[in-house]
Protein backbone atom coordinates (compact mmCIF):
# COMPACT_ATOMS: atom_id res chain seq x y z
CA UNK A 1 0.00 0.00 0.00
CA UNK A 2 1.53 3.30 -1.06
CA UNK A 3 -1.21 5.93 -0.84
CA UNK A 4 0.39 7.24 2.36
CA UNK A 5 3.86 7.35 0.79
CA UNK A 6 3.86 10.49 -1.32
CA UNK A 7 3.50 13.20 1.32
CA UNK A 8 5.68 16.17 0.48
CA UNK A 9 7.49 18.62 2.70
CA UNK A 10 10.62 19.43 4.59
CA UNK A 11 12.15 17.02 7.10
CA UNK A 12 11.05 19.38 9.87
CA UNK A 13 7.44 19.39 8.68
CA UNK A 14 7.31 15.63 8.06
CA UNK A 15 8.75 14.95 11.51
CA UNK A 16 5.21 15.56 12.80
CA UNK A 17 3.47 13.20 10.38
CA UNK A 18 3.22 9.40 10.71
CA UNK A 19 0.55 7.05 9.36
CA UNK A 20 -0.14 3.52 10.54
CA UNK A 21 -2.21 1.36 8.23
CA UNK A 22 -3.55 -2.15 8.83
CA UNK A 23 -4.83 -4.29 5.96
CA UNK A 24 -5.62 -7.85 5.07
CA UNK A 25 -4.06 -9.87 2.24
CA UNK A 26 -6.62 -11.40 -0.12
CA UNK A 27 -6.49 -15.19 0.05
CA UNK A 28 -4.03 -15.16 2.96
CA UNK A 29 -5.67 -13.66 6.05
CA UNK A 30 -8.96 -12.25 4.78
CA UNK A 31 -11.27 -14.29 7.03
CA UNK A 32 -12.31 -13.07 10.48
CA UNK A 33 -10.23 -9.94 10.01
CA UNK A 34 -12.76 -7.29 11.04
CA UNK A 35 -12.29 -7.75 14.83
CA UNK A 36 -8.54 -7.40 14.24
CA UNK A 37 -8.98 -4.10 12.41
CA UNK A 38 -11.21 -2.91 15.24
CA UNK A 39 -8.61 -3.86 17.84
CA UNK A 40 -5.96 -2.05 15.78
CA UNK A 41 -7.98 1.15 16.12
CA UNK A 42 -8.54 0.63 19.84
CA UNK A 43 -4.80 0.19 20.39
CA UNK A 44 -3.96 3.28 18.33
CA UNK A 45 -6.57 5.36 20.16
CA UNK A 46 -4.72 4.75 23.44
CA UNK A 47 -1.82 6.80 22.02
CA UNK A 48 -3.71 9.96 21.03
CA UNK A 49 -3.76 9.88 17.21
CA UNK A 50 -4.65 13.15 15.48
CA UNK A 51 -6.90 11.21 13.10
CA UNK A 52 -8.21 7.71 12.52
CA UNK A 53 -10.34 6.29 9.75
CA UNK A 54 -11.40 3.44 7.54
CA UNK A 55 -11.92 3.49 3.79
CA UNK A 56 -15.43 2.08 4.21
CA UNK A 57 -16.56 4.61 6.83
CA UNK A 58 -14.68 7.88 7.10
CA UNK A 59 -12.50 9.77 9.54
CA UNK A 60 -12.47 11.06 13.08
CA UNK A 61 -13.63 14.42 11.73
CA UNK A 62 -16.91 12.93 10.54
CA UNK A 63 -17.66 10.24 13.11
CA UNK A 64 -17.04 9.34 16.73
CA UNK A 65 -14.29 6.77 17.35
CA UNK A 66 -16.80 4.10 18.38
CA UNK A 67 -18.78 4.67 15.17
CA UNK A 68 -15.66 4.16 13.05
CA UNK A 69 -14.71 1.03 14.99
CA UNK A 70 -18.21 -0.42 14.66
CA UNK A 71 -18.27 0.04 10.87
CA UNK A 72 -14.65 -0.79 10.05
CA UNK A 73 -14.47 -3.15 7.08
CA UNK A 74 -11.51 -2.26 4.84
CA UNK A 75 -8.04 -0.77 5.15
CA UNK A 76 -7.81 1.03 8.47
CA UNK A 77 -5.61 3.96 9.46
CA UNK A 78 -4.30 6.06 12.33
CA UNK A 79 -2.27 9.28 12.08
CA UNK A 80 0.16 10.50 14.73
CA UNK A 81 2.07 13.76 15.07
CA UNK A 82 5.03 12.52 17.13
CA UNK A 83 7.33 9.46 17.11
CA UNK A 84 6.76 8.66 20.79
CA UNK A 85 3.10 7.93 20.06
CA UNK A 86 4.08 5.80 17.08
CA UNK A 87 6.43 3.75 19.26
CA UNK A 88 3.70 3.28 21.87
CA UNK A 89 1.18 2.13 19.28
CA UNK A 90 3.70 -0.27 17.74
CA UNK A 91 4.46 -1.79 21.13
CA UNK A 92 0.74 -2.34 21.67
CA UNK A 93 0.35 -3.92 18.24
CA UNK A 94 3.33 -6.20 18.80
CA UNK A 95 1.85 -7.40 22.06
CA UNK A 96 -1.58 -7.94 20.47
CA UNK A 97 -0.05 -9.92 17.57
CA UNK A 98 -3.16 -9.52 15.41
CA UNK A 99 -1.71 -11.28 12.37
CA UNK A 100 -2.40 -8.58 9.79
CA UNK A 101 0.11 -6.41 7.96
CA UNK A 102 0.94 -2.99 9.40
CA UNK A 103 2.43 -0.27 7.20
CA UNK A 104 4.16 2.70 8.84
CA UNK A 105 4.75 5.84 6.77
CA UNK A 106 7.05 8.65 7.80
CA UNK A 107 10.67 9.78 7.72
CA UNK A 108 12.53 6.52 7.20
CA UNK A 109 15.19 6.92 9.90
CA UNK A 110 12.60 7.97 12.48
CA UNK A 111 10.24 5.12 11.62
CA UNK A 112 13.13 2.65 11.88
CA UNK A 113 14.00 4.06 15.31
CA UNK A 114 10.37 3.68 16.43
CA UNK A 115 10.37 0.08 15.23
CA UNK A 116 13.60 -0.67 17.08
CA UNK A 117 12.26 0.87 20.29
CA UNK A 118 9.17 -1.30 19.96
CA UNK A 119 11.29 -4.42 19.46
CA UNK A 120 10.46 -4.73 15.77
CA UNK A 121 12.18 -4.32 12.44
CA UNK A 122 10.77 -3.49 9.05
CA UNK A 123 10.00 -6.27 6.61
CA UNK A 124 9.87 -4.20 3.42
CA UNK A 125 10.65 -0.57 2.64
CA UNK A 126 9.10 1.59 -0.09
CA UNK A 127 10.42 4.99 -1.12
CA UNK A 128 8.59 7.62 -3.14
CA UNK A 129 10.53 8.68 -6.23
CA UNK A 130 8.63 11.95 -6.46
CA UNK A 131 6.50 13.22 -9.33
CA UNK A 132 7.55 12.74 -12.95
CA UNK A 133 6.33 14.45 -16.10
CA UNK A 134 5.17 18.03 -16.63
CA UNK A 135 5.77 19.13 -13.08
CA UNK A 136 5.41 22.77 -14.11
CA UNK A 137 1.66 22.13 -14.20
CA UNK A 138 1.60 21.19 -10.52
CA UNK A 139 0.41 23.55 -7.78
CA UNK A 140 3.01 25.34 -5.66
CA UNK A 141 4.91 23.29 -3.09
CA UNK A 142 3.06 24.85 -0.13
CA UNK A 143 -0.22 23.63 -1.63
CA UNK A 144 1.16 20.17 -2.45
CA UNK A 145 2.37 19.75 1.11
CA UNK A 146 -1.28 19.88 2.15
CA UNK A 147 -2.99 18.06 -0.72
CA UNK A 148 -0.59 15.09 -0.73
CA UNK A 149 -1.68 14.21 2.81
CA UNK A 150 -4.67 12.62 1.07
CA UNK A 151 -3.25 9.78 -1.01
CA UNK A 152 -6.34 9.52 -3.22
CA UNK A 153 -6.29 13.19 -4.22
CA UNK A 154 -9.54 14.13 -2.47
CA UNK A 155 -8.22 17.45 -1.12
CA UNK A 156 -8.90 19.97 -3.88
CA UNK A 157 -6.15 22.46 -4.72
CA UNK A 158 -8.62 25.33 -5.10
CA UNK A 159 -10.20 24.56 -1.74
CA UNK A 160 -6.79 24.86 -0.07
CA UNK A 161 -6.17 28.14 -1.89
CA UNK A 162 -9.59 29.47 -0.83
CA UNK A 163 -8.96 28.57 2.80
CA UNK A 164 -5.58 30.28 2.73
CA UNK A 165 -7.37 33.43 1.57
CA UNK A 166 -9.89 32.97 4.41
CA UNK A 167 -6.98 32.89 6.87
CA UNK A 168 -5.43 36.00 5.37
CA UNK A 169 -8.75 37.84 5.68
CA UNK A 170 -9.21 36.71 9.26
CA UNK A 171 -12.47 34.92 8.50
CA UNK A 172 -11.19 31.53 9.69
CA UNK A 173 -8.61 30.33 12.18
CA UNK A 174 -6.01 27.80 10.99
CA UNK A 175 -7.72 25.12 13.08
CA UNK A 176 -11.09 25.86 11.48
CA UNK A 177 -9.55 25.69 8.00
CA UNK A 178 -7.92 22.34 8.78
CA UNK A 179 -11.29 21.02 9.99
CA UNK A 180 -12.82 21.95 6.62
CA UNK A 181 -10.14 19.99 4.75
CA UNK A 182 -9.87 16.88 6.90
CA UNK A 183 -13.22 15.12 6.20
CA UNK A 184 -12.56 15.20 2.45
CA UNK A 185 -9.91 12.50 2.99
CA UNK A 186 -12.30 9.64 3.71
CA UNK A 187 -9.57 7.11 4.53
CA UNK A 188 -8.60 9.21 7.54
CA UNK A 189 -4.91 9.60 6.66
CA UNK A 190 -5.04 13.42 6.55
CA UNK A 191 -3.09 15.04 9.39
CA UNK A 192 -5.06 18.06 10.68
CA UNK A 193 -2.34 19.05 13.15
CA UNK A 194 0.25 19.34 10.39
CA UNK A 195 -2.29 20.95 8.06
CA UNK A 196 -2.87 23.69 10.64
CA UNK A 197 0.83 24.53 10.69
CA UNK A 198 1.13 24.39 6.90
CA UNK A 199 -1.88 26.67 6.43
CA UNK A 200 -0.32 29.25 8.75
CA UNK A 201 2.92 29.06 6.82
CA UNK A 202 1.18 29.41 3.44
CA UNK A 203 -0.98 32.32 4.62
CA UNK A 204 2.03 34.20 5.95
CA UNK A 205 3.97 33.87 2.70
CA UNK A 206 4.57 37.20 0.97
CA UNK A 207 2.99 37.56 -2.51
Amino acid sequence: MTHTLHRRGTAESLSGDYVLLMLKAIGVNDTDYIPKLQEFLRICLRHNPVNIGCETKGSLYEYLPEEIIADTRGDTHAVFDNPQAVTGALKGLKEADLGLSVVVSGIFATVDRCLAEAGLKHHTANFSLGIWGKTEKLPADDILEITTMCGHGMIATNLVKALIEELKAGRKTPEEAARVLTPNCTCGIFNPARATRLLVKAASKKP
